[in-house]
Parts: structure tokens; C-alpha cells; sequence
């Protein structure tokens, strides 16, 4: 199969969902993020105001307790739900319906950025995708699936789920080598997105976005710059924002990896390639879809 290049005329031909100049912060939905905790608390920071920049309408932001107010401070745009804490400080997996609750109110859901690599994001990305047949949800990091959950979690995705692992791990969610996945990325995605009946976005210096049915896309306008810390926790933003304000699970997957690559390239040439921060990319989004879209 020939993969399909990811660049702004593939864009311009899958416009976003218009939005009429009157609507409310309601006709763009809300992005629900789950992430952080007391290892990485600034990930829910990075993930939530990039699906703000991406032009969702609201945020909302799961926090444990004694991250509650912290959170708050520097993220004053989101709504803050409280829920159980370990001792390590991390989020600690609610009830069932107290998961289901927490969803109630949103467009699309990203979990897993900046997560203790434990079990609890997979069953909290679990129980979300059993409580809400269609909501939109971004897999990240710790809540991608392992291998013996592949089943279970290719029944409940249904194509309404994206996935976007680094090289590592793809190696654990495909239960392969490292040196396997960066000898092959475009077949890890193809056979990650089939098993999982998911959309793929496989990141590396190259991106490639696959579907379920096989179909890819390949990206090469990144710079070296966006291989930093928090980085990848921009992208699920992005594409969790955009699946807010109606886009599909592919065209957010397309449209995010185009502006997050867009945005490394103007901090690039503004800053210089390497040194620039995941927390200046967001504020370059607006911009970029502006251009875009006009």
C-alpha cells in the first residue's frame, strides 16, 4: 500500500468543521484531560492549553486534591475535578461511576500524558471508553493499551480513539524491539491501527498517521527542536481539541501533527532550532490555523 503525504494541500482539502462567527464556547465542545500527577504535574498544564489554542471551548482537568490549587493557579481557563490521590501523589482510579461522571460534559477525552507508568491509566482510558460508546478519546504514554489488553480494547475503540506513541511505546504496545519499530514505523502503524481499530499517529522524525482500514500518511515537516520534554503532551492536546470543535479522530490526528510541526517550525526560526520549551508551542497554534484556514 502507498502512504499518502501529510502536508497543507492534503489540509485544505479536509477543511475543519465550520463554526458560525456567533457561536458560544458550547458549539466547540470540551476537552476532558486526564493527566500529570505528583511526578509530572505540569502534563495536564502543556495538554489542556493546547486543546484550548486547538479552539475547544472549554477544559476540564482531573486533579488530585493537594494538586488541586496549583493546577488552578496556572490554569485558571479550566474547570478542576477533584479525585482520589496515591501517596506518590498521582491520580488514583475512582469508581466506575464516578469515571463515567466525569465525562459527562465532554467533546473528546485525553489520557495518559505525563501518567505514572502503572495500571491506572489503561483502566482509567478503559473505563471511559466502556461508559462512553462514542465519546472521542487520545490514548497517550501510560494509557496505552499492553499487548494482552489488545483485544478488549480494539472491541471498545471503534475507530473513535487515537493512539500516539512514541517509538518505545510502540515497542511495548506491539510487544516488539525498539530497533523493530524504528526499522519499520509505517508497518508498527498500520498494525498497531488495525489491531486496535484505531487511528495511529506513530511519532518520530518522520510521523506517520494510519487508520484501521490501512490507509497512511507520512509527515516530514518537523524540526529537531520538538523532540523535548512535553512535547508529545502538546500534540494529544492538539489533536483532543480539535475532536472537540467536531473534527473527526483522523482529520484532528491530520490536523495536529501538521500544526504541532508548524509551531517547532516558527519557534525554530524565531529562537533557533534547538532550545525552545513544549509550553511556548501552544501560544503558536492560533496563528497557524488562521493561515490555514484562510
Amino acid at each position: 500500500m502507498t502512504v499518502a503525504l501529510l502536508d497543507a494541500d492534503l489540509l485544505a482539502g479536509t477543511p475543519l468543521p465550520k463554526l458560525s462567527p456567533n457561536s458560544d464556547k458550547e458549539a466547540r465542545g470540551a476537552v476532558l484531560v486526564v493527566a500529570g500527577g505528583g511526578g509530572v504535574p505540569g502534563a495536564p498544564v502543556l495538554t489542556g492549553r493546547a486543546a484550548l489554542r486547538a479552539g475547544a471551548g472549554k477544559l476540564q482537568v482531573v486533579a488530585t486534591r493537594r494538586l488541586l490549587g496549583h493546577l488552578g493557579a496556572v490554569l485558571p481557563e479550566a474547570a478542576m475535578l477533584c479525585v482520589p490521590e496515591t501517596r506518590r501523589l498521582e491520580i488514583a482510579l475512582p469508581s466506575s461511576l464516578c469515571v463515567a461522571a466525569l465525562a459527562a460534559d465532554a467533546g473528546s477525552v485525553v489520557v495518559g500524558p505525563g501518567m505514572a507508568p502503572r495500571k491506572t491509566p489503561r483502566r482509567f482510558a478503559r473505563n471511559l471508553m466502556e461508559a462512553w460508546p462514542f465519546l472521542p478519546i487520545v490514548v497517550d504514554a501510560a494509557a496505552l493499551p499492553a499487548p494482552s489488553e489488545a483485544e478488549n480494547f480494539s472491541r471498545l475503540a471503534n475507530g473513535r480513539v487515537v493512539l500516539t506513541p512514541h517509538a518505545g511505546e510502540m515497542a511495548r504496545l506491539l510487544d516488539r524491539t525498539r530497533e523493530a519499530v524504528l526499522a519499520d514505523p509505517l508497518a508498527m502503524a498500520r498494525d498497531a491501527a488495525s489491531s486496535l481499530r484505531s487511528v495511529v499517529v506513530m511519532k518520530g522524525a518522520a510521523t506517520f498517521v494510519a487508520t484501521p482500514s490501512g490507509l497512511a500518511w507520512r509527515h516530514l515537516g518537523g524540526v529537531a527542536g520538538l523532540a523535548t520534554s512535553g512535547s508529545g503532551d502538546v500534540l494529544a492536546g492538539l489533536i483532543a481539541g480539535l475532536m472537540a470543535r467536531g473534527a473527526s479522530p483522523l482529520q484532528a490526528a491530520q490536523w495536529g501533527v501538521y500544526l504541532h510541526a508548524a509551531a517547532g517550525r516558527r519557534l525554530a526560526a524565531n529562537l533557533g532550532p534547538l532550545g525552545f520549551l513544549a509550553s511556548e508551542l501552544p501560544d503558536q497554534i492560533p496563528g497557524i490555523l488562521d493561515e490555514i484556514e484562510r
